[in-house]
C-alpha cells in the first residue's frame, strides 16, 4: 500500500493545487458571441481572476464575468456603472455621425475603449438609460457589452450585486497573435 501511495502521491497533489487554483484564484473562459466585439472576440481563451474582488473594488470599465441568473449562464461584460451612481446616455447627432454620450452622476465619462459607432447603438431600443437614466443602489453595478448593438446586458437583464460577479478578465491567453493584458 506504501509503495502504491508513493507512486500516486505526485498526481495527487497536483490534482488538488489545480482545484484549488481553478476554484479560487483563476480559471480559464472561453468568450461566447459577440456582445464584446471590439475587445474580445468569440472563441477567444481568457483568464478570470476570481481573487480580485475580495481584496480590490471592482473599477469602472473593469471587464468582468457575472452570474446571469435569469438564463443560469455566465457572461461577460463591462462595468459602466458603480453603487449609488447615475447613469445615463445621450445620443448627440450632427450631420456627419452620431455618437453615445455616457454620464455618471451628470458628468459626461468619456468611452475611449469604444468606437463612435458602437456608442451610437446604445439607445436602441432601450430607452429607460437614454431618457431618465438609473440610479443604482448601494450594491448595484450596471454592466454592458462593448457591441452595443447586440449585447444582452444591464439594459434588459437588470443591475447585477458584488456576490453576483464572479471575477475580472484582464487577460488573453488566446489566440496567440493577442496574447497579453485587457486594456
Amino acid at each position: 500500500m506504501k509503495n502504491i501511495w508513493h507512486e500516486i502521491r505526485d498526481y495527487v497533489i497536483i490534482i488538488v493545487v489545480v482545484v484549488l487554483v481553478r476554484t479560487f484564484l483563476v480559471t480559464p473562459a472561453i468568450v461566447d458571441g459577440a456582445s464584446m466585439d471590439y475587445t474580445l472576440e468569440d472563441g477567444q481563451l481568457v483568464f478570470i481572476n476570481k481573487l480580485i474582488y475580495r481584496i480590490k473594488d471592482i473599477k469602472r470599465f473593469d471587464i468582468v464575468v457575472v452570474n446571469n441568473e435569469i438564463n443560469k449562464d455566465k457572461i461577460i461584460k463591462r462595468v459602466i456603472g458603480l453603487p449609488g451612481e447615475t447613469i445615463r446616455y445621450t445620443i448627440i447627432d450632427d450631420n456627419k455621425t452620431s455618437k453615445g454620450v455616457l454620464y455618471i452622476n451628470d458628468n459626461i465619462v468619456k468611452e475611449e475603449f469604444l468606437p463612435v459607432e458602437a456608442s451610437s447603438k446604445t439607445c436602441i431600443g432601450k430607452t429607460e438609460i437614454c431618457e431618465t437614466g438609473i440610479t443604482l443602489g448601494k450594491d448595484e453595478y450596471f454592466v454592458m457589452g462593448d457591441n452595443r448593438e447586440v449585447s444582452k446586458d444591464s439594459r434588459m437583464i437588470g443591475t447585477f450585486t458584488k456576490k453576483q460577479i464572479v471575477g475580472r478578465v484582464k487577460f488573453r491567453v488566446f489566440p496567440f497573435n493577442k496574447f497579453g493584458t485587457l486594456k
